[in-house]
């Protein structure tokens, strides 16, 4: 999908920032940033990565921000009494946020595979782009965190992978309530748990969620995950655990070692069973690996 346009990114070293900058720079757009970091000589190595990409780098004092048809991209991080949001004001340019231009590009995918819950999000969006691209799809990959098996001489920060496939893989936050924007095709959530908005308010956002999606990937060894189910359609949910024999995919016999964990997988429709060996530990990573499976 091409996304031509004229965009401005305030803080646009930012972890999830930068990804998001790179894949409407490799979609054809034209992309210009500022930074505090970058004022303050600091992370020189993001800022050399990004210029050799073609992102045009200002000072954060407004200077960059001067065109009315600029699309101004800020986060959650960026506060009013910046300069460059200040001249964005003042222009006219239209202002939108990180969440809502990620969830744009996402959204307009012909598959979007959301990544959410409390935690392992990073790690599991990784493992999915991981799979995805050893099975050739080409998928585009949107992650708040570098994905080391991604990391090379060429692309040091790889926190983001520009594919031509269908897959979009994307973590989706709900800390801010920004998962309501996002409409995706898979929906996978690894765990729910108290953390920035009340339970109440973590259910209503995740049952909004999955809610959309064709098919839902859900955690049965956490209790408020496993609470979705009911809300789902025969056939629309795929479940994964370390414990309940009723999951479509249940790990087992876990063997740790100095590199990682190994562990078998079953799979209850077919009884296939394999062997994963992973190169990061703990059975939290265990449950990630699932999830991306």
């Amino acid at each position: 999908m091409s996304q031509l346009g004229d965009y401005f990114f305030c803080g646009v070293g930012g972890s999830g920032m930068t990804p998001l900058a790179l894949i409407i720079q490799a979609r054809g757009g034209r992309v210009e940033g500022s930074d505090r970091a970058l004022d303050q000589g600091r992370n020189a190595e993001r800022f050399d990565f990004l210029r050799a990409r073609g992102v045009l780098l200002h000072p954060q004092d407004g200077s960059g921000v001067r065109r009315v048809g600029q699309i101004f991209v800020s986060s959650t991080a960026v506060e009013e009494t910046v300069r460059d949001v200040q001249a964005a004001r003042r222009i006219g340019a239209v202002v939108t946020t990180r969440a809502r231009l990620l969830a744009e590009l996402f959204n307009g995918a012909a598959l979007g595979v959301g990544v959410a819950g409390t935690s392992g999000k990073s790690t599991t969006v990784g493992m999915i782009g991981w799979i995805l691209h050893s099975a050739g799809k080409s998928p585009t990959i949107m992650n708040g965190a570098d994905m080391k098996n991604f990391v090379s001489v060429d692309s040091p920060f790889a926190s983001a992978m520009i594919g031509e496939g269908e897959a979009f893989v994307s973590e989706v936050d709900e800390s801010d309530g920004s998962i309501a924007f996002f409409e995706p095709r898979v929906a996978v959530v690894n765990n729910i748990s108290l953390d920035h908005k009340s339970l109440d308010e973590l259910r209503s956002l995740f049952r909004g969620f999955i809610a959309k999606a064709e098919t839902v990937v859900l955690n049965l060894d956490n209790a408020e995950t496993a609470a979705l189910l009911p809300d789902l359609r025969p056939g629309q949910a795929i479940t994964y655990s370390l414990a309940a024999a009723q999951a479509h995919l249940l790990a087992s016999s876990p063997v740790r070692s100095l590199s990682g964990i190994r562990f078998l997988v079953k799979a209850r429709d077919s009884g296939e069973v394999v062997e994963v060996n992973l190169k990061v530990p703990g059975l939290h990573n265990v449950a990630n690996a699932l999830a991306a499976l």
